[in-house]
């Protein structure tokens, strides 16, 4: 369930890439120095998580009590990159039907 959750925001935002493009370089940083500053700064943790095609990890970290989220992918070699952040986050229970269900 949260896979799937996970996957829709992995196609929606797969695309984008902080910070903006004039600086020309992804945030990205050791994946343990990452986590304390998402924990610290931000109070997000972990809420959801993934394999991608190319072994990294992808996790959804969040703050339910500011609304705060970010999408991070740590490669195989323990380097953890922003692929997006916002705020706003709400946590959904839903639940993927399967094909030919009609209800």
């Amino acid at each position: 369930m949260k896979l799937i959750s996970l996957a829709a925001l992995i196609g929606a935002f797969g695309c984008f890439t902080l910070p903006a493009p004039a600086t020309a370089q992804q945030s990205c940083g050791q994946r343990d120095q990452v986590l304390e500053r998402l924990g610290s700064q931000y109070g997000e943790s972990r809420q959801s998580i993934g394999l991608a095609p190319n072994n990294g990890v992808v996790e959804l970290f969040a703050s339910t009590e500011t609304g705060t989220w970010t999408l991070l992918m740590t490669h195989p070699t323990g380097v953890s990159c922003l692929i997006a952040s916002g705020q706003a986050f709400e946590m959904t229970a839903e639940v993927a039907q399967a094909k030919g269900d009609d209800a």
